[in-house]
């Protein structure tokens, strides 16, 4: 089996591919840089995302002087073997203007697609209530109230699965999750912490 840089077509690019920074956990993009083959084999040695400055005509490992470095997971190569996705772990903001992602122009948007920007919808009603938001009286009504909605929209999963119904297994474990981010928000969490505890477990 050939090794990940002898499956690169650096050919078509005259020796450089653009490498798509994704966080490995979030799945936000952070960043697009560009990789040689010393690049790749440096960022796969190191486990340290290194780049190809195609400015200064060298290599540069990504945090080298801020400290906000990319802990390399994984790269999948296209279908056409001309361009790199590297899942990375982020210590610190990637981008040089102190946002998480170099995408973030005015504000931080959320990973994990539609589930980040329902959890930023729940965390914009515990900071603005509205009378006419059923998240607002609910995180009103306290962690009790909070707590006995999982737990009754855990056993209607519970019964819809039993029952074997496709679509209200899919209608009940809607509700449980959101009651679940609910949850996390109004304890100071986050489906990342969630997620960062099951890449634990599964390390």
């Amino acid at each position: 089996m050939s090794s990940l840089p002898e499956q690169v077509n650096w050919e078509k690019g005259d020796g450089l591919v653009p490498a798509i920074v994704q966080d490995a956990i979030s799945g936000r993009v952070l960043m697009l840089g560009y990789m040689n083959v010393a690049a790749l084999q440096r960022t796969l040695t190191s486990e340290y995302v290194t780049f190809f400055s195609r400015s200064r005509r060298c290599l540069w490992t990504k945090g080298e002087t801020s400290g906000n470095k990319l802990h390399l997971v994984g790269i999948e190569i296209d279908c056409d073997g001309d361009t790199l996705l590297v899942n990375a772990t982020p210590h610190g903001p990637t981008c040089h203007l102190g946002t998480s992602s170099c995408f973030d122009k005015a504000e931080e948007k959320p990973g994990f697609g539609f589930i980040g920007q329902l959890e930023a919808t729940i965390a914009d009603r515990l900071k603005t209530p509205r009378d006419d938001s059923y998240t607002t009286r609910l995180v009103n009504a306290g962690i009790q109230r909070i707590a006995q909605k999982i737990g009754e929209e855990g056993v209607e999963v519970a019964l819809a699965a039993v029952a074997g119904n496709r679509e209200e297994i899919v209608s009940e474990v809607a509700d449980l999750l959101y009651h679940v981010l609910v949850l996390l928000r109004h304890q100071d969490l986050g489906i990342v912490d969630v997620a960062r505890q099951l890449d634990r477990r599964r390390r």
